[in-house]
Protein backbone atom coordinates (compact mmCIF):
# COMPACT_ATOMS: atom_id res chain seq x y z
CA UNK A 1 0.00 0.00 0.00
CA UNK A 2 1.10 3.40 -0.95
CA UNK A 3 1.85 6.47 1.30
CA UNK A 4 -0.76 7.86 -0.15
CA UNK A 5 -3.40 5.54 0.65
CA UNK A 6 -2.13 4.78 3.90
CA UNK A 7 -2.78 8.44 4.58
CA UNK A 8 -5.95 8.65 2.55
CA UNK A 9 -8.70 10.29 4.64
CA UNK A 10 -11.07 7.51 3.64
CA UNK A 11 -8.76 4.85 5.98
CA UNK A 12 -10.15 4.22 9.06
CA UNK A 13 -7.93 5.71 11.72
CA UNK A 14 -6.13 3.10 14.27
CA UNK A 15 -7.43 2.98 17.70
CA UNK A 16 -5.02 3.86 20.32
CA UNK A 17 -4.45 0.86 22.93
CA UNK A 18 -5.77 1.75 26.51
CA UNK A 19 -2.51 2.31 28.79
CA UNK A 20 -2.65 -0.82 30.94
CA UNK A 21 -1.56 0.11 34.87
CA UNK A 22 2.03 -1.11 35.52
CA UNK A 23 2.09 -4.83 37.09
CA UNK A 24 4.90 -3.84 39.56
CA UNK A 25 1.92 -0.86 40.77
CA UNK A 26 -0.58 -3.75 41.33
CA UNK A 27 1.63 -5.90 43.02
CA UNK A 28 3.09 -3.43 45.45
CA UNK A 29 -0.58 -2.18 46.75
CA UNK A 30 -2.14 -5.01 46.98
CA UNK A 31 1.01 -6.47 49.11
CA UNK A 32 1.10 -3.18 50.60
CA UNK A 33 -2.66 -3.56 51.97
CA UNK A 34 -2.28 -7.26 52.79
CA UNK A 35 0.61 -6.23 55.42
CA UNK A 36 -1.90 -3.10 56.70
CA UNK A 37 -4.68 -5.49 57.14
CA UNK A 38 -2.44 -8.22 59.10
CA UNK A 39 -0.54 -5.82 61.24
CA UNK A 40 -3.82 -4.40 62.09
CA UNK A 41 -5.66 -8.14 63.07
CA UNK A 42 -2.70 -10.44 64.34
CA UNK A 43 -2.53 -8.71 67.87
CA UNK A 44 -6.27 -10.35 68.42
CA UNK A 45 -4.77 -14.60 68.44
CA UNK A 46 -2.29 -13.66 71.29
CA UNK A 47 -4.13 -11.66 74.14
CA UNK A 48 -3.82 -15.09 76.04
CA UNK A 49 -0.24 -14.94 75.53
CA UNK A 50 0.27 -10.82 76.16
CA UNK A 51 -1.81 -11.38 79.18
CA UNK A 52 0.42 -14.80 80.51
CA UNK A 53 3.85 -13.32 79.67
CA UNK A 54 3.41 -9.53 80.57
CA UNK A 55 0.75 -9.62 82.85
CA UNK A 56 -1.14 -6.57 81.69
CA UNK A 57 -3.53 -4.98 84.23
CA UNK A 58 -6.94 -3.62 84.35
CA UNK A 59 -7.52 -2.30 80.69
CA UNK A 60 -4.03 -2.79 79.15
CA UNK A 61 -4.76 -5.34 77.16
CA UNK A 62 -7.69 -3.22 75.43
CA UNK A 63 -4.81 -0.48 74.48
CA UNK A 64 -2.79 -3.56 72.78
CA UNK A 65 -5.79 -2.81 70.39
CA UNK A 66 -6.68 0.82 70.19
CA UNK A 67 -2.77 1.74 70.05
CA UNK A 68 -2.50 0.58 66.45
CA UNK A 69 -6.57 1.26 65.54
CA UNK A 70 -6.19 4.95 66.36
CA UNK A 71 -3.86 6.41 64.70
CA UNK A 72 -5.64 4.52 61.17
CA UNK A 73 -8.47 5.75 62.36
CA UNK A 74 -7.17 9.86 62.86
CA UNK A 75 -4.45 10.08 60.49
CA UNK A 76 -5.63 8.14 57.41
CA UNK A 77 -7.72 10.47 55.03
CA UNK A 78 -4.22 13.18 55.93
CA UNK A 79 -2.12 10.43 54.47
CA UNK A 80 -4.21 10.58 51.75
CA UNK A 81 -3.39 14.09 51.22
CA UNK A 82 -0.20 13.97 51.61
CA UNK A 83 0.64 10.91 48.68
CA UNK A 84 -1.39 12.87 46.37
CA UNK A 85 1.22 16.64 47.57
CA UNK A 86 4.19 14.46 47.70
CA UNK A 87 4.05 11.52 45.87
CA UNK A 88 2.36 8.15 46.63
CA UNK A 89 5.30 5.54 46.26
CA UNK A 90 7.71 7.46 49.20
CA UNK A 91 4.41 7.00 51.14
CA UNK A 92 4.32 3.52 50.02
CA UNK A 93 7.92 2.53 51.13
CA UNK A 94 7.70 5.11 54.41
CA UNK A 95 4.63 3.35 56.09
CA UNK A 96 5.65 -0.24 55.05
CA UNK A 97 8.93 0.69 57.31
CA UNK A 98 6.85 2.27 60.21
CA UNK A 99 4.99 -1.19 60.06
CA UNK A 100 8.91 -2.89 60.52
CA UNK A 101 9.83 -0.40 62.87
CA UNK A 102 6.97 -0.73 64.73
CA UNK A 103 6.74 -4.30 64.95
CA UNK A 104 10.61 -4.71 65.82
CA UNK A 105 9.82 -2.65 68.53
CA UNK A 106 6.57 -5.09 69.84
CA UNK A 107 8.71 -8.22 69.18
CA UNK A 108 11.31 -6.97 71.65
CA UNK A 109 9.29 -5.46 74.16
CA UNK A 110 9.76 -6.27 77.64
CA UNK A 111 6.97 -4.85 79.22
CA UNK A 112 3.38 -3.44 77.92
CA UNK A 113 4.22 -0.24 77.59
CA UNK A 114 6.70 -0.58 74.98
CA UNK A 115 4.32 -2.74 72.91
CA UNK A 116 2.12 -0.06 73.06
CA UNK A 117 4.37 2.31 71.50
CA UNK A 118 5.09 -0.36 68.95
CA UNK A 119 1.67 -0.91 67.97
CA UNK A 120 1.39 2.53 67.88
CA UNK A 121 4.07 3.37 65.19
CA UNK A 122 2.54 0.68 63.63
CA UNK A 123 -0.51 1.86 63.03
CA UNK A 124 1.03 5.13 61.91
CA UNK A 125 2.52 2.74 59.01
CA UNK A 126 -0.70 1.34 58.24
CA UNK A 127 -2.64 4.83 58.15
CA UNK A 128 -0.66 5.43 55.18
CA UNK A 129 -0.63 2.31 53.42
CA UNK A 130 -4.42 1.71 53.26
CA UNK A 131 -5.23 5.12 51.49
CA UNK A 132 -2.18 5.46 49.39
CA UNK A 133 -2.03 1.74 47.94
CA UNK A 134 -5.54 2.50 46.48
CA UNK A 135 -4.91 5.73 45.44
CA UNK A 136 -1.62 4.38 43.52
CA UNK A 137 -3.05 1.63 41.60
CA UNK A 138 -6.54 3.66 40.82
CA UNK A 139 -4.47 6.52 39.68
CA UNK A 140 -2.79 4.05 36.65
CA UNK A 141 -6.10 3.19 35.41
CA UNK A 142 -7.69 5.06 32.56
CA UNK A 143 -11.26 3.25 32.39
CA UNK A 144 -13.98 2.33 34.35
CA UNK A 145 -13.43 -1.28 33.89
CA UNK A 146 -9.95 -0.72 34.45
CA UNK A 147 -10.57 0.96 37.67
CA UNK A 148 -13.30 -1.51 38.92
CA UNK A 149 -11.28 -4.68 38.49
CA UNK A 150 -8.01 -3.10 40.51
CA UNK A 151 -10.32 -2.05 42.97
CA UNK A 152 -11.79 -5.37 43.29
CA UNK A 153 -8.09 -6.64 43.55
CA UNK A 154 -7.13 -4.49 46.10
CA UNK A 155 -10.15 -5.19 48.18
CA UNK A 156 -9.09 -8.99 47.41
CA UNK A 157 -6.21 -8.49 49.31
CA UNK A 158 -7.21 -6.48 51.91
CA UNK A 159 -9.40 -9.22 52.76
CA UNK A 160 -6.44 -12.02 53.02
CA UNK A 161 -4.82 -10.09 55.36
CA UNK A 162 -7.92 -10.26 57.15
CA UNK A 163 -7.77 -14.09 56.69
CA UNK A 164 -4.05 -14.81 57.07
CA UNK A 165 -3.51 -12.78 60.05
CA UNK A 166 -5.38 -15.42 62.49
CA UNK A 167 -3.62 -18.28 60.63
CA UNK A 168 -0.02 -16.44 61.36
CA UNK A 169 -0.89 -15.44 64.55
CA UNK A 170 -2.23 -18.87 65.43
CA UNK A 171 0.69 -21.06 64.29
CA UNK A 172 3.49 -18.66 65.50
CA UNK A 173 2.10 -18.11 68.65
CA UNK A 174 1.49 -21.96 69.70
CA UNK A 175 4.75 -23.04 67.83
CA UNK A 176 7.21 -20.13 69.12
CA UNK A 177 6.15 -17.22 70.87
CA UNK A 178 3.72 -13.62 70.70
CA UNK A 179 7.20 -12.24 69.56
CA UNK A 180 7.45 -14.36 66.73
CA UNK A 181 4.07 -13.08 65.31
CA UNK A 182 5.79 -9.82 65.01
CA UNK A 183 8.95 -11.06 63.61
CA UNK A 184 6.94 -12.25 60.77
CA UNK A 185 5.16 -9.51 60.29
CA UNK A 186 8.37 -7.12 60.34
CA UNK A 187 9.65 -9.51 57.87
CA UNK A 188 6.55 -9.10 55.83
CA UNK A 189 6.75 -5.29 56.07
CA UNK A 190 10.27 -4.77 54.62
CA UNK A 191 9.31 -7.10 51.79
CA UNK A 192 6.57 -4.88 51.14
CA UNK A 193 8.83 -1.48 51.37
CA UNK A 194 11.85 -3.19 48.99
CA UNK A 195 8.93 -4.05 46.42
CA UNK A 196 7.36 -0.95 46.25
CA UNK A 197 10.67 0.76 45.79
CA UNK A 198 11.77 -1.17 43.15
CA UNK A 199 8.59 -2.09 41.32
CA UNK A 200 5.66 0.95 42.14
CA UNK A 201 5.68 3.56 39.44
CA UNK A 202 4.70 7.18 41.66
CA UNK A 203 1.93 9.49 41.15
CA UNK A 204 0.55 12.43 42.70
CA UNK A 205 -2.28 14.75 42.38
CA UNK A 206 -1.32 18.28 44.09
CA UNK A 207 -4.26 20.15 42.30
CA UNK A 208 -6.60 21.58 45.00
CA UNK A 209 -5.23 19.52 47.78
CA UNK A 210 -4.15 20.56 50.60
CA UNK A 211 -3.64 19.25 54.73
CA UNK A 212 -5.98 20.59 57.33
CA UNK A 213 -4.08 20.95 60.03
CA UNK A 214 -6.56 22.32 62.46
CA UNK A 215 -8.82 19.58 61.62
CA UNK A 216 -6.12 16.86 62.40
CA UNK A 217 -4.64 18.19 65.55
CA UNK A 218 -8.34 18.50 67.13
CA UNK A 219 -9.75 15.35 65.65
CA UNK A 220 -6.39 13.20 66.83
CA UNK A 221 -7.15 14.93 70.59
CA UNK A 222 -10.85 14.80 70.81
CA UNK A 223 -10.69 11.13 70.07
CA UNK A 224 -7.62 9.70 72.22
CA UNK A 225 -8.88 11.92 75.14
CA UNK A 226 -12.43 10.21 74.19
CA UNK A 227 -10.40 6.39 74.32
CA UNK A 228 -8.92 7.37 77.26
CA UNK A 229 -11.95 7.89 79.07
CA UNK A 230 -13.49 4.92 78.26
CA UNK A 231 -11.10 2.50 78.37
CA UNK A 232 -9.54 3.75 81.82
CA UNK A 233 -12.90 4.54 83.30
CA UNK A 234 -13.76 0.57 84.86
CA UNK A 235 -9.57 0.66 86.12
CA UNK A 236 -9.31 4.62 87.38
CA UNK A 237 -12.93 4.43 88.23
CA UNK A 238 -15.61 6.87 86.46
CA UNK A 239 -15.67 9.38 88.95
CA UNK A 240 -11.83 9.73 89.01
CA UNK A 241 -10.24 13.24 88.10
CA UNK A 242 -8.09 12.26 85.04
CA UNK A 243 -11.05 10.10 83.57
CA UNK A 244 -13.64 13.35 83.94
CA UNK A 245 -10.79 15.40 82.41
CA UNK A 246 -10.61 13.47 79.48
CA UNK A 247 -14.26 13.09 78.65
CA UNK A 248 -14.18 17.31 78.97
CA UNK A 249 -11.57 17.58 77.00
CA UNK A 250 -12.61 15.07 74.28
CA UNK A 251 -15.89 17.01 74.44
CA UNK A 252 -13.60 20.18 73.70
CA UNK A 253 -11.92 19.05 71.35
CA UNK A 254 -14.51 17.27 69.24
CA UNK A 255 -16.65 20.68 69.29
CA UNK A 256 -13.39 22.44 68.01
CA UNK A 257 -12.81 20.22 65.48
CA UNK A 258 -16.18 20.56 63.95
CA UNK A 259 -15.78 24.49 63.87
CA UNK A 260 -12.66 24.13 62.49
CA UNK A 261 -14.11 21.82 59.55
CA UNK A 262 -16.69 24.44 58.93
CA UNK A 263 -13.99 27.08 58.15
CA UNK A 264 -11.21 24.66 56.17
CA UNK A 265 -10.90 24.93 52.40
CA UNK A 266 -9.85 21.30 52.11
CA UNK A 267 -11.59 20.16 55.40
CA UNK A 268 -10.63 16.28 56.98
CA UNK A 269 -14.72 15.72 57.51
CA UNK A 270 -17.12 17.32 55.00
CA UNK A 271 -19.74 18.63 57.37
CA UNK A 272 -22.16 19.38 54.16
CA UNK A 273 -22.79 15.84 53.73
CA UNK A 274 -24.49 15.18 57.08
CA UNK A 275 -27.51 17.93 56.00
CA UNK A 276 -28.70 15.07 54.07
CA UNK A 277 -30.70 13.54 56.42
CA UNK A 278 -30.43 9.72 54.38
CA UNK A 279 -26.11 10.35 54.51
CA UNK A 280 -26.70 11.13 58.65
CA UNK A 281 -27.94 8.35 59.35
CA UNK A 282 -26.27 5.95 57.01
CA UNK A 283 -22.98 7.55 58.69
CA UNK A 284 -24.91 6.49 62.29
CA UNK A 285 -25.22 2.57 60.66
CA UNK A 286 -21.21 2.80 60.06
CA UNK A 287 -20.13 3.29 63.11
CA UNK A 288 -22.55 2.23 65.08
CA UNK A 289 -22.80 -1.37 63.18
CA UNK A 290 -18.54 -1.93 62.98
CA UNK A 291 -18.37 -0.89 66.29
CA UNK A 292 -20.84 -4.46 66.80
CA UNK A 293 -18.53 -6.20 64.67
CA UNK A 294 -14.55 -5.14 66.39
CA UNK A 295 -16.07 -5.30 69.77
CA UNK A 296 -17.74 -8.75 69.07
CA UNK A 297 -13.99 -10.22 67.82
CA UNK A 298 -12.85 -8.33 70.89
CA UNK A 299 -15.18 -9.74 73.15
CA UNK A 300 -14.51 -13.27 71.37
CA UNK A 301 -10.47 -13.01 71.93
CA UNK A 302 -10.60 -12.16 75.46
CA UNK A 303 -12.99 -14.96 75.80
CA UNK A 304 -11.00 -17.45 74.63
CA UNK A 305 -7.11 -15.97 75.49
CA UNK A 306 -7.26 -14.44 78.89
CA UNK A 307 -9.91 -16.12 80.19
CA UNK A 308 -10.32 -19.53 78.87
CA UNK A 309 -6.24 -19.72 78.68
CA UNK A 310 -6.70 -21.34 75.22
CA UNK A 311 -4.02 -21.76 72.26
CA UNK A 312 -3.31 -19.28 69.80
CA UNK A 313 -4.05 -21.95 67.13
CA UNK A 314 -7.23 -22.23 68.90
CA UNK A 315 -8.42 -18.63 69.35
CA UNK A 316 -7.36 -18.02 65.30
CA UNK A 317 -10.13 -20.90 64.50
CA UNK A 318 -12.73 -18.07 66.05
CA UNK A 319 -10.81 -15.36 63.80
CA UNK A 320 -11.23 -17.86 60.96
CA UNK A 321 -14.63 -17.81 61.44
CA UNK A 322 -15.17 -14.23 61.87
CA UNK A 323 -12.68 -12.91 58.67
CA UNK A 324 -12.85 -15.72 56.92
CA UNK A 325 -15.80 -15.75 55.63
CA UNK A 326 -15.80 -12.42 53.70
CA UNK A 327 -13.26 -12.91 51.22
CA UNK A 328 -15.03 -16.15 50.39
CA UNK A 329 -18.22 -14.13 49.59
CA UNK A 330 -17.17 -11.55 47.99
CA UNK A 331 -18.19 -12.68 45.18
CA UNK A 332 -21.36 -13.47 45.93
CA UNK A 333 -22.24 -10.01 47.89
CA UNK A 334 -20.50 -8.30 44.26
CA UNK A 335 -23.87 -9.73 42.81
CA UNK A 336 -25.99 -9.16 45.18
CA UNK A 337 -25.10 -5.33 45.55
CA UNK A 338 -25.63 -5.28 41.87
CA UNK A 339 -29.02 -7.10 42.18
CA UNK A 340 -30.32 -5.75 45.37
CA UNK A 341 -30.83 -2.02 47.21
CA UNK A 342 -27.65 -1.78 49.77
CA UNK A 343 -30.20 -1.48 52.06
CA UNK A 344 -31.67 -5.10 51.73
CA UNK A 345 -28.24 -6.24 52.18
CA UNK A 346 -27.06 -3.82 54.92
CA UNK A 347 -29.94 -4.61 56.94
CA UNK A 348 -29.75 -8.53 56.29
CA UNK A 349 -25.62 -8.70 57.22
CA UNK A 350 -26.61 -6.50 60.45
CA UNK A 351 -29.26 -8.47 61.93
CA UNK A 352 -27.18 -11.70 61.56
CA UNK A 353 -24.36 -9.97 63.47
CA UNK A 354 -27.27 -9.54 66.49
CA UNK A 355 -28.28 -13.37 65.77
CA UNK A 356 -25.05 -14.03 66.32
CA UNK A 357 -23.91 -12.10 69.30
CA UNK A 358 -27.13 -12.45 71.09
CA UNK A 359 -26.41 -16.52 70.77
CA UNK A 360 -22.43 -16.20 71.63
CA UNK A 361 -24.15 -14.31 75.07
CA UNK A 362 -25.79 -17.57 75.76
CA UNK A 363 -22.84 -19.73 76.12
CA UNK A 364 -21.18 -21.20 79.06
CA UNK A 365 -17.63 -19.91 80.04
CA UNK A 366 -16.20 -23.36 80.86
CA UNK A 367 -17.95 -24.21 77.26
CA UNK A 368 -13.84 -24.58 75.40
CA UNK A 369 -15.24 -26.49 72.61
CA UNK A 370 -15.04 -24.84 69.49
CA UNK A 371 -17.76 -26.53 67.99
CA UNK A 372 -20.23 -23.98 69.95
CA UNK A 373 -18.68 -21.28 68.87
CA UNK A 374 -19.24 -22.27 64.71
CA UNK A 375 -22.87 -21.34 64.82
CA UNK A 376 -22.50 -17.56 66.63
CA UNK A 377 -19.56 -16.54 65.13
CA UNK A 378 -20.03 -17.70 61.72
CA UNK A 379 -23.42 -15.89 62.02
CA UNK A 380 -21.33 -12.91 62.85
CA UNK A 381 -19.08 -13.94 60.05
CA UNK A 382 -21.40 -13.46 56.99
CA UNK A 383 -23.26 -10.95 58.31
CA UNK A 384 -20.16 -8.57 58.50
CA UNK A 385 -19.44 -10.06 54.84
CA UNK A 386 -22.88 -8.63 53.63
CA UNK A 387 -22.25 -5.62 56.13
CA UNK A 388 -19.00 -4.33 55.13
CA UNK A 389 -19.58 -5.02 51.59
CA UNK A 390 -22.95 -2.53 51.76
CA UNK A 391 -22.39 0.20 54.10
CA UNK A 392 -19.86 2.70 51.61
CA UNK A 393 -22.89 1.75 48.65
CA UNK A 394 -25.51 2.49 51.17
CA UNK A 395 -24.06 5.78 52.41
CA UNK A 396 -22.83 7.01 48.81
CA UNK A 397 -25.78 6.04 47.13
CA UNK A 398 -27.63 8.34 49.69
CA UNK A 399 -26.26 11.30 47.97
CA UNK A 400 -25.91 13.10 44.72
CA UNK A 401 -23.64 11.38 42.21
CA UNK A 402 -20.43 14.38 42.35
CA UNK A 403 -20.49 13.96 45.92
CA UNK A 404 -19.69 10.39 46.03
CA UNK A 405 -16.25 10.45 46.16
CA UNK A 406 -16.25 12.59 49.49
CA UNK A 407 -19.13 10.51 51.12
CA UNK A 408 -17.12 7.64 50.74
CA UNK A 409 -14.14 8.89 52.28
CA UNK A 410 -16.42 10.13 55.06
CA UNK A 411 -17.89 7.01 55.75
CA UNK A 412 -14.20 5.50 55.37
CA UNK A 413 -13.57 7.26 58.43
CA UNK A 414 -16.63 6.92 60.39
CA UNK A 415 -16.28 2.88 59.76
CA UNK A 416 -12.50 3.23 61.40
CA UNK A 417 -14.12 5.07 64.15
CA UNK A 418 -16.39 2.23 65.07
CA UNK A 419 -13.98 0.15 64.81
CA UNK A 420 -11.55 1.96 67.26
CA UNK A 421 -14.45 2.19 69.70
CA UNK A 422 -15.20 -1.67 69.40
CA UNK A 423 -12.84 -3.09 71.90
CA UNK A 424 -12.85 0.36 73.87
CA UNK A 425 -16.18 0.26 74.88
CA UNK A 426 -16.83 -3.83 75.07
CA UNK A 427 -13.61 -3.87 77.17
CA UNK A 428 -14.90 -0.86 79.51
CA UNK A 429 -18.92 -3.27 79.61
CA UNK A 430 -16.95 -6.21 80.55
CA UNK A 431 -14.61 -5.22 83.07
CA UNK A 432 -16.51 -3.13 84.85
CA UNK A 433 -19.73 -5.82 85.27
CA UNK A 434 -17.04 -8.26 86.32
CA UNK A 435 -15.33 -6.19 89.01
CA UNK A 436 -18.61 -5.48 90.47
CA UNK A 437 -19.73 -8.90 90.28
CA UNK A 438 -16.41 -10.77 91.54
CA UNK A 439 -16.19 -8.62 94.28
CA UNK A 440 -19.77 -9.11 95.38
CA UNK A 441 -18.76 -12.98 95.25
CA UNK A 442 -15.58 -12.58 97.08
CA UNK A 443 -18.09 -10.51 99.63
CA UNK A 444 -20.23 -13.06 100.14
CA UNK A 445 -18.25 -16.63 99.48
CA UNK A 446 -18.67 -18.50 102.43
CA UNK A 447 -16.21 -21.43 101.28
CA UNK A 448 -12.97 -18.93 101.17
CA UNK A 449 -10.80 -18.25 103.81
CA UNK A 450 -9.85 -15.05 104.91
CA UNK A 451 -6.82 -15.22 103.92
CA UNK A 452 -7.55 -16.06 100.12
CA UNK A 453 -10.57 -13.27 100.43
CA UNK A 454 -7.94 -10.39 101.55
CA UNK A 455 -5.20 -11.85 98.68
CA UNK A 456 -7.70 -11.96 95.91
CA UNK A 457 -9.15 -8.14 96.83
CA UNK A 458 -5.40 -7.10 97.25
CA UNK A 459 -4.68 -8.68 93.28
CA UNK A 460 -8.30 -7.45 92.29
CA UNK A 461 -7.45 -3.51 93.81
CA UNK A 462 -4.02 -4.02 91.37
CA UNK A 463 -4.77 -5.48 88.54
CA UNK A 464 -8.65 -6.77 87.74
CA UNK A 465 -10.27 -9.37 87.25
CA UNK A 466 -8.64 -11.09 84.37
CA UNK A 467 -5.17 -10.83 86.67
CA UNK A 468 -7.27 -12.70 89.33
CA UNK A 469 -8.51 -15.06 86.99
CA UNK A 470 -4.79 -15.84 85.87
CA UNK A 471 -3.14 -16.75 89.30
CA UNK A 472 -1.65 -19.96 90.11
CA UNK A 473 -4.65 -22.04 91.72
CA UNK A 474 -2.00 -23.22 94.26
CA UNK A 475 -1.49 -19.48 95.45
CA UNK A 476 -3.59 -17.92 98.42
CA UNK A 477 -5.87 -16.03 95.83
CA UNK A 478 -6.07 -19.09 93.60
CA UNK A 479 -9.12 -20.34 95.85
CA UNK A 480 -10.93 -17.21 94.10
CA UNK A 481 -10.16 -18.16 90.34
CA UNK A 482 -13.90 -19.90 90.36
CA UNK A 483 -15.28 -16.72 90.96
CA UNK A 484 -13.27 -14.20 88.80
CA UNK A 485 -14.03 -16.88 85.75
CA UNK A 486 -17.69 -16.80 86.71
CA UNK A 487 -17.25 -12.86 86.62
CA UNK A 488 -15.56 -12.33 83.43
CA UNK A 489 -17.73 -14.88 81.56
CA UNK A 490 -20.34 -12.69 83.09
CA UNK A 491 -18.80 -9.49 81.59
CA UNK A 492 -18.38 -10.55 78.83
CA UNK A 493 -21.58 -11.63 77.97
CA UNK A 494 -23.09 -8.71 78.37
CA UNK A 495 -20.37 -7.46 75.91
CA UNK A 496 -21.90 -9.95 73.60
CA UNK A 497 -25.45 -8.55 74.17
CA UNK A 498 -24.47 -5.08 73.72
CA UNK A 499 -22.50 -5.95 70.18
CA UNK A 500 -26.06 -7.53 69.26
CA UNK A 501 -28.03 -4.97 70.35
CA UNK A 502 -26.10 -1.78 68.63
CA UNK A 503 -26.21 -4.51 65.34
CA UNK A 504 -30.47 -4.66 66.19
CA UNK A 505 -30.79 -0.72 66.91
CA UNK A 506 -28.67 0.16 63.24
CA UNK A 507 -30.96 -2.47 61.25
CA UNK A 508 -33.78 -0.73 62.21
CA UNK A 509 -32.29 2.42 61.84
CA UNK A 510 -31.92 1.34 58.35
CA UNK A 511 -35.60 -0.04 58.02
CA UNK A 512 -37.19 2.51 59.75
CA UNK A 513 -35.23 5.49 58.99
CA UNK A 514 -33.06 5.48 55.59
CA UNK A 515 -34.65 6.74 52.89
CA UNK A 516 -32.23 8.09 49.82
CA UNK A 517 -32.39 8.13 46.02
CA UNK A 518 -31.32 4.47 46.10
CA UNK A 519 -34.55 3.50 47.40
CA UNK A 520 -36.52 6.62 45.49
CA UNK A 521 -35.34 7.30 42.22
CA UNK A 522 -33.08 4.06 41.48
CA UNK A 523 -29.73 6.37 41.83
CA UNK A 524 -26.48 5.05 40.38
CA UNK A 525 -24.78 2.06 41.81
CA UNK A 526 -22.19 2.25 44.21
CA UNK A 527 -19.19 1.42 41.79
CA UNK A 528 -20.58 4.14 38.94
CA UNK A 529 -19.72 6.49 42.13
CA UNK A 530 -16.18 4.61 42.38
CA UNK A 531 -15.47 4.72 38.90
CA UNK A 532 -15.61 9.11 39.32
CA UNK A 533 -13.98 9.27 42.78
CA UNK A 534 -11.28 11.04 42.52
CA UNK A 535 -7.62 9.04 42.23
CA UNK A 536 -6.87 11.24 46.00
CA UNK A 537 -10.29 10.30 47.68
CA UNK A 538 -9.10 6.67 48.46
CA UNK A 539 -10.81 3.93 51.02
CA UNK A 540 -10.19 1.30 53.40
CA UNK A 541 -11.75 -1.11 55.21
CA UNK A 542 -11.25 -2.51 58.44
Amino acid sequence: MSDASASSPSAPPSASPVPRLPLGTLVAGCLAVCLAQIGLAIPATLNGLFQEHLHPVGAQLTWISDAFLLPVTVLELSFGVLGDLFGRKRLLVGGAALVCAGEVVAASASGIHQLWAGQALAGLGAAALFPTSLAMIAAGTHTGAQRARVIALWASSLSAGGFLAPLLGGITGTYGSWRSAFVVVAVLAAVSALVSLWLAANSRAPEGRSLDIGGQITIGVGLFALLYAVIQGPTDGWGSTPVIVAFVIAAVFLGLFVAAESRARSPLLRLALFRDRSFAIASVVAVVGMFSFLGTAYAASIRLGPIQHQSPMRTAFAFLLLNGVTPVLTPLTSRLLNRLPARTLLTSGLTLIAVGDFLAAGLDVGDRSLTSLILPLGLVGIGFALTVSSITATAVNTVPLPLAGMASAATNLLRDFGFTLGPAVIGAVALSQAASRVTSSLTTSSSLTAESKAAAHEVLREGGPLALNSVPATSPPGAARAPALDALGHGYAIGFVVCGSAAVFSALLVVTALRGRMAEKGAPRAEDGMRRRPAGESQSAG
